[in-house]
């Protein structure tokens, strides 16, 4: 039976014990928070996999800024797909955009098929598409499985009319998973909008890179 479950960004190698160790159902892994996550480094990913018996999903994103790459970007996203594919990793998060604000169908189209047969979420990215009405219709035809999103608002409660009305328009076609600036203190506010789903949050609460168990214990009681 599908039930409300969490996804833990973690920044660190202590986030995603602090993860585990408090109930989460899976991790996002990666580095430079105040970059908003980018790829992080094998050594962490081999450390994390090693210790971690829940889900793990890494992000594939080679730098900050904005969502268009360059040929070069892609060829360095694609092999860190294959090569994090070797290490046991259970899924891949990322997220690429043409310069008009479209969903780039082409070069997601081929690392969603590079990635296979590991679940896909498209990432925020999503939150700075023009139109994200096409965009979910586009996201859904490349393969990817999960957008992570706040519905295009500072943070999801700014933005919880339009991941309802994503919800809806996705149907049991993809998921849509609510992050940005998910907190305990309004995670309620989420589920009495949102049907059944995953809710994704950092669980930082004060100026470090590192998960608060308290908070994911909290996060985890509205679940």
């Amino acid at each position: 039976m599908k039930k409300n479950q969490l996804e833990i960004a973690c920044f660190n190698y202590e986030s995603a014990l602090i993860a585990q160790a408090n109930g989460a159902d899976r991790i996002e892994l990666c580095e430079n928070m105040k970059l908003g996550g980018t790829t992080p480094n094998s050594i962490l990913v081999v450390k994390v996999r090693e210790s971690l018996n829940i889900k793990m999903h890494v992000i594939i994103r080679p730098r900050g800024g904005d969502f268009v790459y360059s040929d070069e970007e892609l060829t360095e996203m694609k092999q860190d797909i294959k090569q994090y594919k070797k290490l046991g990793v259970d899924g891949f998060v990322f997220g690429i955009l043409k310069e008009n604000g479209k969903v780039n169908k082409k070069q997601n189209k081929e690392l969603v098929h590079l990635a296979h047969p590991l679940s896909c979420t498209f990432h925020r990215a999503f939150d700075v598409v023009k139109n994200p009405e096409k965009a979910l219709e586009d996201v859904i035809d490349c393969g990817f499985k999960t957008i992570l999103t706040s519905g295009q608002g500072v943070n999801v409660e700014e933005g919880i009319l339009a991941l309802e009305r994503l919800q809806e328009l996705a149907g049991d076609r993809i998921e849509i998973m609510p992050g940005g600036g998910l907190r305990s203190s309004n995670i309620k506010l989420l589920q009495e909008k949102l049907d059944l789903t995953f809710y994704h949050s950092s669980a930082i609460t004060d100026n470090s890179e590192t998960a608060n168990p308290e908070e994911i214990k909290e996060l985890r009681n509205f679940l």
